[in-house]
């Protein structure tokens, strides 16, 4: 589909997911093909409901966890939203479950776009503003939670949309109730040490030849290899090739300076005001050739060091560390997704019960 289509229709997803596109008008970055002429630019909300309540259930039954409650999902680098069994997490509790594809990723990237390219990462300002509005005026909701009174949104961000989502939440405060962090890139993978003293030639580099590669290609598949041997199959099954590719998608300068900058506003210090859950693998794997430690760390981020920085987040900050995760704590091994929705539950019970 080559236009923005701004209704609700099924998704790639199947039965339980629909999608709309969220206009934010014509693409005015450079594009990989010169001939490919006016492109549209445009997010993607995904959005999965809870099953209705019935009358009786209203009636004689107790609320679910999570009714009157909204989930705001943002991906990852490189990455989209397919993990169907993250949204039933949500879902069964009774909350609306929205992910969204940021522009020139995954459902949102049209031919000639440089894929997930961005300069300012507070340009996403713009698609989680209308993915907030779509959400408010979505009329397939269910009711709003008993006793009446406004919906509650919990936003869960995975790496590199953990970083989003953390710097949207400190500039916008009092919007978001809750902010949960899946493995958050919230500092180069050396050390903040580095990063300072890599972040002065990547930005003269941004001013000068922001679309060039500012790096090889570093990573060796390991990531992807791990997946594919210990993730739920039946969400690997959905995985678009094209949007998620094997190896990360081209790191150009224009982009690289604009993680570089959120992480040293991280290092210096966000105010977020929400409880902020943040959960990690309990190691880091890195080499040049693979070991069967793989399948059990993460292979992308440093965890120590994530968890450093996600200190400096806000004054409420849990940290969860999950023995044998992934860098996506809900791709990994079965024992490992299980003690990881199990330590999500807990956390948002107890969130849930001191926000009543």
């Amino acid at each position: 589909m080559d236009g923005v289509d701004e209704s609700w229709r099924p998704d790639l997803l199947g039965e339980g997911f629909m999608c709309r596109d969220l206009d934010l008008g014509v693409d005015d970055s450079p594009a990989e093909d010169a001939s490919a002429g006016s492109v549209p630019l445009l997010a993607t909300l995904v959005r999965a409901l809870p099953e209705p309540v019935r009358f009786w259930q209203r009636l004689f039954g107790s609320p679910r966890l999570l009714d009157g409650v909204d989930v705001l999902y943002v991906h990852g680098w490189s990455d989209y939203f397919f993990q169907r069994h993250l949204a039933r997490f949500w879902t069964d509790r009774g909350a609306r479950f929205y992910a969204l594809d940021l522009r020139r990723y995954g459902r949102s990237l049209r031919e000639g776009q440089l894929p997930g390219y961005v300069e300012n990462l507070s340009d996403y300002d713009a698609e989680i503003g209308l993915a907030l509005t779509a959400m408010r005026e979505d009329g397939s909701a269910v009711r709003a939670p008993r006793g009446g009174g406004a919906r509650r949104l919990i936003l869960l961000g995975h790496s590199t949309g953990g970083l989003v989502l953390s710097l949207w939440a400190d500039r916008n405060r009092g919007i978001a109730d809750a902010l949960i962090l899946n493995s958050p890139w919230l500092e180069l993978q050396a050390s903040s040490t580095v990063r300072r003293a890599l972040q002065p030639v990547v930005n003269l580099r941004a001013r000068f030849s922001p679309h060039e590669h500012a790096l090889p290609q570093l990573d060796l598949g390991f990531y992807s290899e791990a997946q594919s041997r210990v993730s739920d199959p039946e969400d690997m099954a959905l995985v678009n090739t094209a949007w998620r590719p094997q190896h990360t998608l081209p790191v150009r300068g224009g982009w690289l300076s604009a993680i570089l900058k959120g992480h040293s506003q991280v290092e210096d210090g966000l105010g977020i005001d929400a409880p902020v859950c943040v959960m990690l693998s309990a190691h880091s794997q890195f080499g040049l050739n693979w070991h069967e430690d793989m399948v059990r760390a993460d292979t992308v981020i440093e965890v120590e060091g994530t968890a450093q920085a996600a200190l400096h987040l806000g004054p409420t900050v849990t940290i969860e560390r999950i023995d044998g995760a992934l860098h996506d704590i809900f791709l990994s091994e079965r024992s490992v997704r299980a003690e990881a929705y199990a330590r999500l539950d807990r956390w948002v019970t107890g969130w849930r019960a001191a926000r009543v």
